[in-house]
């Protein structure tokens, strides 16, 4: 793989990781639009490792308080996360039914659905989706707040990030303020959340590579994609709550959208040709 391909998708995986845009959509659709050769099961497993890396790194203190109160003991002085205990085993809950249904279905769906049509009908679908929950959800809970449904609830929605252009971003903080939270609560709770999913996604991928090693190489472009990934993730996630408090996800919407319909154009055009 060519040092500046790695570059260009480490950057894509930063950036489009932790907002409600979908990754997976752009990590197919930029080699594809530049006709760039697929990267390959070795530089998926570095971004995976980069994007872990950067939501462990952000929120370390986060899930030191977490863990520490599931046991009793007094550790860090946000008070939200104080006022629930029991968010461990919430997060644990949330976690189950994505984790089942990728062990199930993961493969089937990303080898029938991995196209640009269902890509780009998905960008426009949780776009819309995303337009009805920041137009009409009451926003005016907070993490502490939350329930065992409520958050069963948005492990539930997070099963629908196994379609290429979902978002899993996208799709939980669609459901956790259709729950009634805060845009940053929302948000919080969809980066602690997807902790469990992409550490289990990154274990298995590397014992994949383990069976073989890195292909030859593949050294370089392997720490570029795990480190430059985790450096923009770390940046993306600072930005992305700063934003969504001052402007909520309106911007997010209309790129989801416009992109979407890009995608179908371009998809309907190259099909013809």
């Amino acid at each position: 793989m060519p040092l500046y391909q790695a570059i260009v998708l480490a950057i894509v995986q930063g950036f489009t990781e932790f907002l409600p845009v979908s990754s997976s959509a752009h990590l197919f659709l930029v080699p594809w639009i530049l006709g760039w050769p697929d990267q390959g099961l070795d530089f998926d497993i570095a971004l995976h490792i980069g994007t872990l890396i950067a939501v462990l790194i952000y929120f370390f203190r986060d899930w030191l308080q977490i863990a520490a109160q599931t046991f009793g003991w007094r550790y860090g002085e946000d008070e939200e996360l104080r006022q629930s205990p029991r968010l461990l085993w919430y997060l644990v809950l949330a976690s189950v039914p994505a984790g089942v249904a990728g062990v199930l279905f993961k493969d089937e769906i990303e080898t029938r659905l991995r196209n640009p049509f269902v890509m780009g009908t998905m960008l426009i679908a949780v776009g819309l989706l995303l337009g009805i929950a920041e137009r009409y959800s009451r926003r005016e809970r907070h993490i502490g707040q939350m329930t065992v449904l409520d958050t069963f609830l948005v492990g539930v929605s997070q099963t629908l990030a196994l379609v290429p252009g979902t978002s899993r971003s996208g799709i939980t903080i669609s459901a956790a303020l259709f729950r009634g939270l805060t845009h940053s609560a929302a948000a919080r709770f969809s980066f602690l959340l997807s902790s469990p999913i992409v550490a289990a996604s990154g274990l298995k991928s590397a014992y994949d590579l383990s069976k073989h090693g890195l292909g030859e190489g593949m050294l370089a472009p392997f720490l570029i994609g795990a480190g430059g990934s985790a450096v923009v993730g770390l940046g993306v996630i600072a930005f992305f709550l700063r934003i969504i408090r001052r402007h909520g996800l309106v911007p997010f919407i209309a790129y989801r959208i416009i992109f979407g319909i890009i995608v179908i154009a371009l998809a309907i055009v190259r099909s013809r040709g």
